[in-house]
């Protein structure tokens, strides 16, 4: 009975938990914030990955005739100029260079289960854990009858057990 209550709250918990990060409120939520803020170059650029082959941000490539990240910023910058949003400058270089320019996954699609399933298994893991426990515990040796002997029970080698413990003592 415990184990199927520790279950169904496991249950719950995790019904629970997809429901906030698939819930479109939220998600239009972030959107709006990041649409309604006047974007800086630098904080579009953290968004980006350069694609000279350093592996970072094009805000941080650190090679000062870099082939991608000195044109991206000052495209940005013309971008920020024409009145562009952040979303709108990040999803015209995701449509132009696809996901790897990204320098963090969106939350959509499915880089959300990959950033649930860590959560989604550690629930999981520990409802099967709490079962195998719960089942365990009710198969415990206190259910079983403690007078009943095994069959290769000997009553005299019992006495001379009990009887050598005795003079040991």
């Amino acid at each position: 009975m415990r184990a199927r209550v520790v279950f169904a709250s496991s249950l719950i918990f995790l019904v629970v938990a997809i429901v906030v990060f698939l819930s479109p409120e939220l998600r239009n939520v972030s959107r709006e914030t990041l649409a309604a803020e006047t974007p800086t170059n630098s904080q579009i650029s953290e968004g980006l990955t350069c694609q000279c082959g350093c592996q970072l941000t094009v805000a941080n490539c650190n090679m000062p005739t870099c082939g991608f990240s000195v044109p991206t910023r000052r495209e940005i910058d013309r971008m920020i100029a024409k009145g562009m949003t952040r979303a709108q400058i990040i999803g015209f270089y995701r449509t132009k260079y696809g996901e790897k320019v990204l320098s963090a996954p969106t939350a959509e699609g499915f880089n959300l289960l990959a950033w649930t399933m860590p959560f989604i298994a550690l629930v999981l893991g520990g409802g099967a854990i709490a079962w195998a426990f719960g089942r365990w515990h009710s198969h415990s040796p206190s259910d079983s009858k403690p007078e009943a002997q095994p069959a290769s029970f000997d009553a005299e080698l019992r006495r001379k057990l009990e009887k050598e413990l005795d003079e040991g003592r």
